[in-house]
């Protein structure tokens, strides 16, 4: 079994045509049929048919793809990390993010490692608390931003970067729009937009409330940071989000205000597998993450 049979093989199969198979491998027809054939002879099987023009997979050779798509992308992925020792400076480095880190801490720190080096590529995969240390768990991603960030996982290794506050978003036409700060129990009248059940923030804030005496009334909910921006805007209610989701801009119609009592803040930071070494490319970007804040603190 060799592995030009194997691509060959998922060629077909997911074009289900040997033409249009053999013009995207930039091989003759004849070539992709006769390796093929080897293929299945070797397997003992037919893993594809002729239906009319077309191919089809049999249905043993749905499940034979199946896995042998999953053995290539593994050995890919192997070969990336031989070519990121070879040259740590033009590595791919697949890093995780959460929406609420999405507008201006990742793009920040990714321009500023780029400066440095510029033939790095990155991998970037947008997911949920639960998904992006899942993913890093099993290799999925090498490294995610995380907030709060998982201290007592023991199979991830986690730095904390910076803490950050929690503030409250409120329409313009608020009662206490023009304040500096306001105590968060003073919103408790108020209708609250906030994300889904089982997103972090979503419980960062709801903690918050009932540190302040009070059970949150959830009107609406929203999947993003934009989305919950966009029913502020409307008037619909108030949010609790993290400070650096405002860096930027704030929103329209929308005012921004510091929250005195109780305090609520977040840790936000990296995590990595603790039972799995980092390739060169990502150890590097890991040290550039740890150095770049410490810089930023020395600053404030």
């Amino acid at each position: 079994m060799e592995l030009r049979q194997l691509r060959y093989f998922i060629e077909v199969a997911e074009r289900q045509h040997v033409t249009e198979a053999a013009e995207n491998l930039n091989v003759a027809q004849s070539a992709v049929s006769y390796q093929i054939t080897k293929l299945e002879e070797e397997l003992g099987v037919k893993l594809l048919e002729r239906v009319g023009r077309n191919i089809k997979v049999t249905q043993i050779g749905t499940i034979f793809l199946q896995y042998v798509k999953s053995v290539l992308k593994t050995l890919d992925e192997a070969k990336e990390k031989v070519d990121e020792y070879l040259d740590p400076q033009a590595g791919t480095i697949k890093i995780g993010y959460p929406t609420s880190l999405a507008r201006y801490w990742l793009p920040t720190v990714i321009s500023a490692y780029k400066k440095d080096v510029p033939n790095v590529n990155f991998h970037l995969r947008q997911g949920s608390y639960a998904y992006l240390i899942d993913a890093v768990k099993n290799g999925e991603i090498d490294l995610a931003f995380l907030g709060p960030v998982p201290m007592k996982d023991p199979d991830l290794e986690a730095k904390i970067l910076f803490m950050e506050n929690i503030v409250a978003l409120l329409p313009n036409h608020h009662p206490l729009n023009e304040r500096k700060s306001l105590s968060l129990g003073e919103l408790r009248t108020d209708s609250f937009v906030l994300f889904p059940k089982g997103y972090v923030l979503r419980k960062i804030a709801v903690e918050a409330c009932h540190e302040a005496g009070f059970e949150p009334n959830i009107t609406s909910e929203g999947e993003d940071m934009d989305a919950l921006k966009g029913l502020v805007s409307a008037g619909i209610g108030v949010s609790l989000l993290p400070e650096s989701t405002f860096y930027d801009s704030i929103p329209r119609f929308t005012v921004k205000v510091p929250i005195d009592t109780p305090k609520a803040m977040r840790t936000v930071g990296v995590i990595i597998p603790k039972h799995r070494d980092l390739a060169p490319a990502e150890k590097n970007f890991y040290e550039f993450l740890i150095q770049f804040f410490n810089r930023l603190d020395q600053y404030k």
